[in-house]
């Protein structure tokens, strides 16, 4: 309810499973500790390891396959498209589902398993691709197209987003329900400590350029010592997401869903749970809940940018290389997307020990604060990647080298940024689920809804980089740096819209939904 002072107080309820329909009867969480709690978000670690190392590798990899640097931005079209629909339609049917298994342990597990087979699709796609009829050279001297190989990999890359999007939301709101009396804010914070564990393993696999030496086997004709790598390091994600899988499954303990819990109309018909209901659901979003939909949209404007393209700005910007030029050219690329996964890796390091710290400093500062705060940090941020860019352009072109490679000064300050920005970015994994977590239970239920509602507030950004960032960097030829100049200016807007519109969410209240004082 409102408070004189302005401020929203979040009254603190039992979860229902109340979406888009009426009032729901409460479903009571079986109590649970924090340990169960912490390995009960482990799968968040298992999907994030792939994640990471889709993340890295795939939009450089598949530039060798024969898509433009200006086309990569339109493979990741899909996967936004898939969320749009996805993760709010599982929201809601995993708010009602009533298998025994509980409600959301049924999608966690079908998205894993499909995970597991979009992982291997891609890896294995080159040599999918030579079956198919793509070129018989040895991988080592054709430096061409390979379009079969392409198809597959896009195939399986799409796939790959469907799946996470599958099990994103569930995993999120299961996190929610089984809080309890530690609140949804610790629980956010686990699953923050989990992804960004996730992170440091996926990142470091994906720097790693041994993979084809500890397994021989992977390269092929049509693979070569890069595609094996990449082979390596899938397959091993795949052995680990089961692992945190089976753990989840065997932690979480959810109370069966039964059908008179489902919302029901005036008459007493349970109210419709098809596509229809999800849109029918906007008009039941919590208090403050749209001005978090739109500030989410604008700070994730302002990261995809770099999300799409950071081992790339390292490959082309940073270390002057081209995946489609000669052998020192491509080597350098190699060369930089490796260092850029490290980077990776160092801020995955940051951001882990930064989520420990998103919770205390919520308390202190508010929310609303912290979250503004990270915005004007990424705004800072993407100016100063363009600038290291003219920098690193006018270095390479100041002198005659020997060899293709990156200035030492240079590559430290690249790392040092992407260290730094595990901070905000820790923030942008928490917060914004913090507060909808609890704009939810305010409401009294509709956790899977709500989560999947502010996914499309974090994939409709995604379409408008996808569709806009490759055509706005081809229109000024000046490779990632117009792009990352357009995110700078979103964060600013995002962190000006999120002082004003942001629900203010009280400091005493917020102790008491995150679990305060313990």
């Amino acid at each position: 309810m409102a408070r004189g002072d302005g401020e929203l107080e979040l009254t603190v309820g039992v979860r229902g499973a109340g979406g888009a329909g009426g009032a729901a009867a409460p479903v009571v969480p079986v109590p649970i500790s924090l340990g169960r709690l912490v390995l009960a978000g482990m799968v968040a670690g298992g999907v994030q390891y792939g994640w990471a190392l889709q993340l890295s590798l795939l939009t450089p990899y598949v530039q060798t396959l024969g898509l433009s640097h200006a086309l990569t931005s339109f493979m990741w079209l899909c996967g936004p498209i898939a969320g749009l629909v996805v993760q709010p339609l599982v929201g809601l049917y995993s708010d009602k589902c009533t298998a025994r298994w509980g409600r959301r342990r049924p999608f966690i597990m079908t998205g894993c398993l499909l995970i597991c087979i979009a992982v291997v699709v891609v890896g294995f796609s080159s040599d999918i691709g030579a079956a198919l009829g793509d070129t018989k050279e040895e991988c080592s001297l054709y430096h061409g197209p390979r379009w079969h190989a392409a198809i597959v990999y896009v195939l399986g890359f799409w796939l790959l987003d469907f799946s996470n999007n599958t099990v994103q939301g569930p995993a999120r709101a299961l996190m929610a329900d089984l809080s309890g009396q530690h609140g949804p804010s610790s629980a956010n914070s686990i699953f923050c400590s989990w992804m960004a564990l996730g992170n440091i393993l996926g990142y470091s696999s994906g720097s790693t350029n041994n993979w084809h030496k500890w397994f021989p086997f992977l390269k092929t004709k049509a693979c070569c010592e890069a595609c094996a790598n990449l082979k390596g390091a899938f397959l091993v994600a795949v052995v680990f997401l089961i692992f945190c899988l089976t753990i989840t499954l065997i932690f979480a303990k959810e109370v069966p869903f039964r059908n008179e819990n489902l919302p029901t109309k005036a008459n007493g018909e349970v109210e419709p749970t098809g596509p229809l209901a999800v849109f029918k659901g906007f008009k039941n979003l919590p208090p403050g809940m749209p001005s978090v939909l739109l500030v989410t949209g604008l700070t994730w404007l302002s990261w995809f940018p770099f999300i799409l393209y950071d081992t790339d700005w390292m490959g082309r910007e940073i270390y002057h290389g081209d995946p489609k030029g000669n052998t020192a050219q491509i080597a350098a690329f190699d060369e930089g997307v490796r260092v850029g996964s490290f980077g990776l890796l160092l801020n995955s390091i940051v951001l882990g020990f930064s989520s420990f710290l998103i919770e205390p400093m919520c308390r202190k500062l508010g929310p609303r604060l912290v979250w503004v705060s990270s915005n004007f940090m990424v705004c800072v941020a993407m100016a100063a990647t363009a600038l290291i860019s003219f920098w690193s352009l006018k270095d390479y072109h100041g002198y005659v080298q020997d060899a293709i490679t990156a200035n030492p000064s240079i590559k430290a300050v690249c790392l040092v940024l992407f260290a730094l920005l595990g901070v905000p970015l820790a923030i942008l994994y928490s917060v914004p689920f913090a507060v909808t977590a609890q704009l939810a239970a305010s409401k009294g239920g509709g956790q899977g809804l709500c989560t999947g509602v502010l996914n499309i507030s974090i994939v409709l950004p995604q379409v408008i980089i996808a569709l806009g960032a490759g055509p706005w960097d081809a229109l000024f030829g000046k490779g990632n740096i117009p792009a990352f100049g357009m995110a700078s200016g979103f964060a600013l807007i995002g962190g000006i819209v999120g002082l004003f519109l942001l629900p203010k969410i009280s400091k005493r209240q917020f102790r008491a939904v995150s679990g305060g004082g313990h």
